[in-house]
């Protein structure tokens, strides 16, 4: 499938290497890109950079695509110069927690802007060689504008994507189960300090991997899957009482004797 049919103009705020991870596909696409962002990443190929927020929101997007960390996006969606607008435009969010910045978004952006939360489940190291077959989560928060929102949408729908649209709350009830899971075993691996030996089965290969690929992404990422995920406190709570019921069966053997007996 070829690129998106219209050519947007798409405004990022927060330009660190998750942003410019997408902004190298919607630049491939044909989309005119601008960002801003508290580094500065002037001389990103293909992105007119802004050091001033209040300049770039003058601009005339048609997108501003909202590429913050999750700590720090109460932070910056707070000092967003709304006023500046020259038109309403279509507001989306790539955290990956979703209740948050769906509040912060609907408490924040103008009301005749549009507003999508989005989650693409996937990134620079999962993401390398294309989009194809990857999860794009999203939920059509305020849409008037369908158009607009369908040629956002586009941009991940004509790389392959499979598009999932959900609420989300319930994003982020699955993505306690799912990724914060998988990021809490990671870091606890990472503190036992597992590492590959001369006798690794398949399975410990997979642990080893598991540590490696979470601990890549900062802690400030995964504290925030954890502080603004109400769903995650639960899960961790269950993963302590696994833990605690695995480790009294194991010690219940001992008291036993020497466990069971086989039937052979």
């Amino acid at each position: 499938m070829g690129p998106s049919t219209r050519t947007l103009k798409i405004g990022i705020i927060g330009f660190g290497p998750f942003a410019q991870f997408l902004a190298k596909t919607m630049i491939k696409q044909g989309h005119l890109l601008t960002a801003t962002s508290r580094s500065d990443h002037s001389g990103h190929h293909g992105v007119h950079f802004f050091r001033d927020m209040e300049e770039f929101m003058e601009l005339e997007h048609d997108v501003i695509l909202i590429c913050t960390s999750i700590l720090s996006a109460s932070e910056v969606i707070k000092s967003i110069p709304f006023h500046r607008l020259k038109k309403p435009a279509l507001f989306a969010d790539v955290l990956s927690v979703k209740e948050y910045p769906r509040q912060l978004l609907l408490q924040e952006v103008p009301e005749d802007s549009d507003l999508v939360c989005t989650h693409p489940m996937f990134g620079p190291e999962s993401g390398r060689d294309g989009w194809r077959d990857l999860t794009f989560m999203y939920e059509r928060v305020r849409v008037r504008d369908d158009d607009l929102c369908s040629s956002f949408l586009t941009i991940f729908e004509c790389e392959g994507c499979k598009m999932l649209e959900m609420s989300c709350e319930e994003h982020d009830r699955l993505a306690a189960e799912s990724q914060f899971l998988t990021h809490t075993i990671g870091r606890i691996l990472s503190e036992m300090e597992i590492a590959n030996t001369p006798i690794d089965t398949k399975g410990f290969e997979k642990l080893v991997q598991v540590k490696e690929t979470t601990t890549r992404d900062s802690f400030d990422l995964y504290s925030g899957l954890f502080i603004h995920n109400r769903f995650a406190k639960q899960q961790l709570k269950n993963l302590e009482s696994a833990v605690k019921r695995v480790k009294e069966t194991l010690e219940g053997m001992i008291i036993k004797g020497d466990g069971p007996k086989s039937d052979q």
